[in-house]
């Protein structure tokens, strides 16, 4: 459950990756029926419950809060990006998320600043589907799940592998890490209010745009691609302070 609520924020945020990397992917979505009434709901609880409540975080927290929380969140994920690293042979990437993940969390202060950037230690984003991708296991039909979004066979499969990667949850109370992954997606969310207003304006269909970017997404990820030079997904959670 702790991982539901930050993992539909992800669906808000695709459509804006989709907006700037432009669509085009095959389209593999022979569960369509059932995925659109998903995918209504996933909508329906994040314009009537996420929404709202991001908006009201976003009028009393500057953007810079924000983004420290947004640190933070990522921070604690850096030891499993650092797993996945080593799990598809690159031991280069796995030293820079180590040396991430000690930087930012005694000189960032657990994590709420990143001067790890700063000092070029290089920021990966690995998971167990990624993973799973890299040695050619195929991502399967798209599926569509509640409140988690986007997803695939091989990526609900990394999902859980990743869970059990993570010593979090081993020593912290079920209750208190869903109120932690609340926050997280309440934060998240508020970054993006912009984006994801204009996304659903100017699709012609919200939900393949979605689908679409979703599938590019994972590809581009799969295949490196999408970790050089501007990252779109890095700029919606963490947008630039002017």
């Amino acid at each position: 459950m702790m991982r539901l609520v930050p993992i539909l924020v992800l669906t808000c945020l695709l459509p804006a990756c989709a907006a700037r990397r432009g669509a085009g992917t095959e389209e593999h979505d022979p569960l369509e029926g059932m995925n659109r009434k998903v995918f209504w709901f996933n909508d329906e609880v994040d314009v009537h419950v996420l929404e709202p409540v991001a908006s009201g975080w976003a009028t009393v927290a500057p953007v810079r809060v924000r983004t420290s929380v947004a640190n933070f969140f990522d921070n604690l994920r850096v030891p499993d990006v650092a797993v996945n690293d080593l799990l598809q042979g690159k031991p280069r990437a796995a030293g820079s998320d180590v040396g991430r993940f000690a930087v930012n969390t005694t000189v960032g202060v657990l994590g709420f600043f990143d001067p790890a950037s700063g000092w070029g230690l290089e920021k990966h984003l690995e998971d167990f589907g990624q993973t799973l991708g890299r040695w050619g296991v195929p991502p399967g039909p798209y599926v569509m799940l509640p409140l988690l979004g986007p997803s695939n066979p091989r990526d609900a499969a990394g999902l859980v592998v990743d869970y059990a990667l993570s010593v979090v949850p081993f020593f912290v109370d079920q209750l208190i890490l869903l109120g932690a992954r609340v926050v997280e997606a309440v934060d998240q969310r508020s970054l993006v209010l912009k984006e994801v207003a204009e996304a659903k304006r100017g699709a012609l269909d919200y939900y393949t745009f979605v689908r679409n970017a979703y599938m590019q997404r994972r590809q581009a990820l799969v295949e490196d691609s999408a970790e050089t030079g501007a990252e779109p997904a890095d700029e919606l959670y963490h947008p630039e302070v002017e």
